[in-house]
């Protein structure tokens, strides 16, 4: 039985997660192997854990040559995560600017750049399988259909080393959250509500056995409300169910499993600022930590679609996104050791981006007066700026993807050796189409009313340009493309004694179809379309030592090569029809560490450099780059138990320059938003019946632009939480995220026009009852 301590902080922990804006709220029984073993393994960062992604076979970290992390409840609840990519922040050597709301994050590893969106180099993976093939396809990254809810069990997040072999477009890292399986009886429902700011959240979630082999889980959530930057109106509707069914074999497991995601929710975009000297200020009316240029006063925004046709759209909808997804996995003993292990996934996914990103800081037009609101028709006399509306249809991010090894162990003279084969396949949909039209809006970060003037569109409310006017016309586009991508990928692991070896090649083949076009005059012709026809490959390595001086003390070290391919991120440029080489993106990687683990103490120390060559297309600046960058640096995690106190932490020290671009000027330079230092520490406490804690995400000031001409200032962000165990059943829950209320600028535009902030304090109070 566990004591009540132990079941007083899994509880805490898993219900302070579900009072943030992720509201998610966890079954009383909801551990796992990982929750299981941190809350009796003395070292706190669980080296014994056996860690399944990025490796041919379960390993425990202790005996791994990669640096891994592993997330149980507690840890996930020290870092007060609004949405899931904000739970990495949590994590020593990722870099994760979630600053965009429930999609759209910008995220790397120690070391590899941020390239102009998304996830380029790290996989985002969800049961050890991709939700998309690529992580940076523009308005459309892998996060967006992502919610982490009562139905995710833990999360395992690899930095550089196997994952550029284990997976494709994934050299800087892999990140997996793991479901829940139904393992343990019993589940829960709960509330969650915004203190202040408008929220109601349910939640719920139950796993039982059906028989004696067979066991099911369903969970999810459903959530309405303003959103953490109120506009005025309802920004978040939607919610999501998982389910999974577990048959065990004799010599197994079946599992299959089913996903529906339908949910809405606002993008963040940067807000108009002034830049003095490089260093960036607020507007007056705009407050970057609140700022939403969401509004009731907008007017529908007229858009084409990819068949030719006017439609209206509603500006507010913001991200609302659709994932319909169906799993198979099996593990299953062959006989005389080989081990069958496959995973298979069809998704659906689609929705809508639609955000307002200012193009300017001032708009002076004049004899301005309100287009819409309760002021329509009256003369205007305040600041105004140019609104560019983002908006998307992501018609068809639809993936069909298959992984499948095969894994023996030989025994040959006292050690072990382990073969693993598998081959890896991926149909994943690329069809969008973009839609850019400018309006004159009020300057104000709260309810803003479109402004009419001289220079607007007649019969437009506040419409400047439209389409096919819009920055030269570049932003009214078509594209429908597949990418097809085969893997085959081998493992050798040595094991003798003290000393672990292994060795790793993937090839990876694209073959990519289908046409992009420009609409010209707001309409796409035949004459415009472009054929997408080519086909890349690539051979990726990796190849790793691990020594245990003795059971508390081990030394790593690994070399590796990977390959991200480019999606859209390259049309509009040089032909794709396969008469040019085609551009592709490459990390190698070298590292070295130390495990080392005393009494109630525990650390991971690695040094790294990180090479990185890409090619890349910003649709803010319209520019293409092609840049080199060398990074050299040093990750620390801890983490320290002392009876009811624990405290844990990170920090990455990075030393990058750009060492080749296509603009001379940027060589030496240190790229755009690489701060020197990234940290993290949470320290908590557990009192009766009572936990309670804080965590402090920080980092030093970085250069908002790579030719370093604009300061992006550190900060530090402070989040607390208390829970209190109320009954054996009912738990309370109080958490505040950026308590302090604290102003974090993750970007600003290169002409510093425009900068991007993390929101300011929100409170949530959650209810929970477990049976």
């Amino acid at each position: 039985m566990r004591t009540p301590k132990i079941k007083m902080t899994q509880m805490a922990a898993l219900v302070s997660l579900a009072a943030l804006q992720m509201n998610s709220v966890w079954a009383q029984e909801a551990t796992t192997s990982v929750t299981a073993q941190s809350a009796t393994e003395k070292s706190a960062l669980n080296f014994d854990t056996v860690v399944v992604t990025g490796s041919p076979i379960g390993r425990s970290k202790m005996k791994s040559s990669v640096s891994v992390s592993t997330l149980d409840m507690e840890q996930v609840m020290q870092s007060a995560p609004t949405n899931s990519a904000e739970i990495l922040r949590a994590i020593p050597g990722v870099r994760s600017e979630s600053s965009g709301g429930e999609g759209n994050a910008n995220l790397t590893v120690r070391g590899v750049p941020v390239s102009a969106g998304g996830a380029r180099y790290v996989q985002f993976q969800e049961d050890g399988l991709p939700l998309l093939q690529f992580g940076d396809i523009a308005f459309a990254t892998p996060d967006m259909f992502l919610r982490a809810d009562g139905s995710l069990s833990h999360l395992e997040v690899i930095r550089g080393g196997t994952a550029s072999t284990m997976a494709t477009n994934a050299p800087g890292g892999i990140i997996n959250f793991i479901s829940r399986n139904g393992k343990e009886k019993g589940g829960s429902i709960g509330i969650t509500k915004g203190l202040d700011f408008d929220l109601t959240r349910y939640d719920f979630d139950y796993g039982t056995p059906i028989s004696d082999k067979t066991r099911v889980f369903v969970g999810g959530y459903y959530r309405v409300g303003d959103g953490a930057r109120p506009a005025g109106m309802t920004a978040e509707d939607g919610g999501q169910i998982k389910a999974n069914i577990t048959h065990e074999l004799g010599n197994g497991f079946i599992r299959l499993s089913f996903k529906h995601l339908d949910d809405k929710s606002p993008m963040n975009m940067p807000v108009p600022v002034k830049t003095t000297g490089g260093n960036i200020a607020e507007l007056p009316g705009i407050d970057p930590r609140t700022a939403s240029f969401y509004s009731p006063y907008w007017s529908k925004d007229l858009v084409l679609d990819k068949n030719n046709n006017h439609i209206a759209t509603n500006v507010n909808d913001g991200l609302p996104v659709t994932n319909n997804a169906f799993g198979a996995e099996a593990s299953l003993d062959l006989g005389q050791g080989w081990i069958l292990d496959e995973k298979f996934r069809k998704s659906s996914n689609s929705g809508r981006f639609i955000s307002i990103f200012p193009a300017d800081n001032g708009n002076a037009a004049a004899s301005m007066t309100y287009a819409t609101g309760p002021n329509a028709g009256k003369a205007y006399k305040g600041a105004a700026f140019t609104a560019t509306v983002f908006n998307t249809s992501l018609d068809d991010l639809g993936s069909t993807v298959n992984d499948i090894k095969l894994s023996k162990a030989f025994a040959i003279s006292g050690s072990t050796l382990t073969t693993t084969v598998g081959l890896y396949s991926s149909l994943q949909n690329v069809g969008v189409t973009w839609n850019f039209n400018q309006y004159l809006l009020q300057a104000t970060g709260d309810k803003p009313a479109l402004l009419n003037s001289a220079s607007t569109v007649a019969g437009s409310p506040g419409l400047l340009a439209q389409g096919t006017d819009v920055w030269g016309g570049c932003c009214n586009r078509n594209i429908d493309a597949q990418y097809k991508t085969s893997a085959t990928y081998a493992n050798l692991g040595w094991e003798s004694g003290a000393w672990n070896l292994d060795g790793s090649l993937r090839y990876d083949k694209q073959d990519a179809s289908g046409s992009y076009n420009q609409a010209v005059n707001q309409a796409y012709s035949a004459a415009n379309s472009k054929v997408i026809d080519y086909s890349v490959d690539h051979t990726s390595y990796s190849f790793g030592v691990n020594y245990r001086i003795d059971k508390n003390l081990a030394l790593f070290a690994r070399s590796s090569e990977g390959i991200a391919f480019n999606a859209d991120r390259i049309m509009f440029g040089n032909p794709l029809d396969g008469t040019v080489p085609i551009s592709t993106n490459i990390v190698k990687q070298h590292e070295a560490g130390a495990k080392w683990k005393s009494g109630d103490f525990s650390t991971f120390v690695t040094l790294f450099q990180a090479k990185t060559t890409e090619s890349n297309f910003e649709a803010s600046t319209q520019k293409f780059t092609a840049n080199s960058y060398d990074a050299k640096g040093l990750e620390v995690e801890a983490a320290y138990r002392f009876g009811d106190f624990r405290l844990s932490g990170g920090m990455t020290y990075t030393k990058a320059e750009i060492v080749a671009a296509n603009d001379a000027s940027i060589v030496g330079k240190t790229p755009r938003r690489q701060a020197n230092f990234i940290y993290q520490i949470a320290p908590t406490y557990t009192l009766g019946d009572v936990i309670f804690g804080v965590s402090v995400i920080g980092t030093s000031k970085a250069w908002g632009d790579d030719a370093n001409t604009l300061t992006l200032p550190g900060y530090n962000v402070v989040n607390a939480f208390l829970n209190y165990q109320a009954s054996a059943r009912v738990l309370l829950s109080l958490s505040a995220n950026n308590l302090l209320n604290s102003i974090g600028y993750t970007e600003v535009e290169g002409d510093g026009h425009a900068a991007r902030s993390i929101n300011g304090r929100t409170v949530r109070a959650t209810v929970k009852y477990s049976f």
